[in-house]
């Protein structure tokens, strides 16, 4: 008689959750034993993952993560479900110095792959690959630049949506709903307990929450008496970044046709307009942020801020104008305001790897974790999933991954952001000064 396949319930639907409930739809012989929860329909709009776009691209100086973004890429290019939403436009890489640039092209060289070309700094734009976006572009304090034929960008909510409804075709269940607490029977999380009083349970829980994981987590981390070291808060922490978002006109949408994607070293990065995508986007990377409050235990945890997404500090917006105006694209941005602002909330982790394990306390039977995306995650929606899987049945993804992607017995605090995102308010109480 074959093993009974367990009940799997998934708690999020962004990234990490809809590429796991994809991959138990293609395995599970019965994939309505597979129920994914989240608050808002697929895609839902307060995840990370979902937005207009997301860049995809493999530059990374870890060989662990190139090679799984070179995976993913096949089936954003191949794949039956993500092809027509995945543009490969191309990417100029831009680095704060010619080391870090060289590292990652060196780890194309030994993968036996490399397409890219190296770009002089004063020719980014002279080169036209910027179509306009790069013109004024301040290059002081950067080391060097490249070409990569390969990167490109991919319209996130209808991508996710499509992998959604993939799995959904097969049978998984999709409930929308808010997850109110966690239900906890002697030795092992049981299911959740849901807004509108309804239970669900099940033999395994994924946490897929991203940056609302440790509010989901820490009541019952309070219950078991966890000692600080072994909360989840030393994992992972949710940080905020901003985007904001310029409407394109009609002639700057015929010159910005095809035009790369930009990633501007720490700076941040840049998803110009398109026919299919009417706003050029600028995600700043530089200033990120967390939003702490304190539990009725007294521990303090970082937690999405409440209220709309879209309501953004104005301080916050004026340094990141500051970073648009004055380094990453004056010209495009000279003389017009955003059309729109956008605060994107994450799990981050200190060193950027995920977090995708079983709970390593014994109590929390049945609890694993997808979570760590770091604003990095969204290009591995094809293939995050395929590795949860062999979490989830206890087999290994090879010893490298299985470090990387493991509880840290001793979380670094010190790789998390520090600055709060209720210090820009305050900056907007002080006096400006007169210009």
């Amino acid at each position: 008689m074959a093993d009974r396949e367990p009940t799997i319930l998934i708690i999020g639907a962004g990234t990490f959750g809809t590429s796991t409930a994809y991959h138990l739809a293609k395995t599970y012989n019965d994939p309505s034993k597979v129920t994914i929860i989240d608050r808002a329909p697929s895609p839902p709009k307060p995840a990370a993952s979902v937005d207009i776009n997301r860049i995809i691209r493999p530059d990374y100086p870890s060989a662990l993560y190139c090679n799984l973004a070179w995976e993913a890429i096949h089936s954003w290019f191949w794949g039956i479900e993500l092809q027509e939403f995945f543009k490969q436009v191309g990417g100029v890489m831009v680095y704060e110095s010619e080391a870090k640039a060289d590292e990652v092209r060196q780890v194309f060289k030994r993968r036996g792959y490399d397409q890219t070309e190296a770009m002089e700094l004063g020719e980014l734009e002279r080169s036209g690959r910027g179509k306009g976006v790069l013109e004024g572009t301040a290059t002081e304090g950067m080391g060097d630049a490249y070409w990569n034929p390969d990167a490109g960008w991919v319209n996130a909510a209808k991508a996710t949506a499509s992998y959604m409804h993939e799995a959904q075709k097969y049978g998984v269940q999709r409930v929308v709903t808010e997850v109110e607490e966690l239900l906890y029977e002697e030795g092992r999380v049981a299911g959740v307990k849901l807004a509108d009083g309804r239970k669900l349970t099940a033999d395994k829980v994924i946490l897929a929450s991203g940056a609302w994981t440790s509010s989901l987590l820490s009541p019952l981390e309070d219950h078991l008496n966890s000692a600080e070291p072994d909360r989840i808060e030393r994992q992972i922490r949710a940080t905020g970044a901003v985007s904001a978002y310029y409407r394109a006109t009609d002639s700057e949408i015929s010159q910005l046709h095809k035009a790369p994607v930009i990633v501007y070293g720490d700076l941040g990065q840049v998803i110009p307009a398109s026919a299919e995508n009417l706003m050029t986007k600028y995600t700043n990377s530089k200033t990120m942020f967390i939003n702490t409050v304190t539990t009725a235990s007294g521990h303090k945890i970082s937690v999405p801020a409440k209220g709309s997404q879209y309501d953004v500090p104005e301080a916050l917006k004026r340094e990141t104008e500051e970073l648009i105006t004055t380094k990453v694209m004056p010209q495009f941005a000279k003389g017009r305001e955003a059309d729109h602002w956008r605060i994107c909330w994450d799990a981050r982790t200190p060193t950027q790897d995920w977090l995708m394990c079983r709970h390593p306390d014994e109590r929390l039977g049945g609890l694993y974790l997808a979570v760590g995306g770091s604003f990095q995650g969204y290009k591995f929606l094809p293939n995050a999933g395929k590795y949860m899987l062999n979490v989830l049945n206890g087999k290994s993804n090879g010893e490298e991954k299985d470090r990387a992607w493991a509880w840290k017995k001793d979380g670094d605090e010190s790789g998390h952001p520090t600055r709060e995102l209720t210090s820009f308010d305050q900056e907007e109480e002080k006096p400006r000064a007169r210009l």
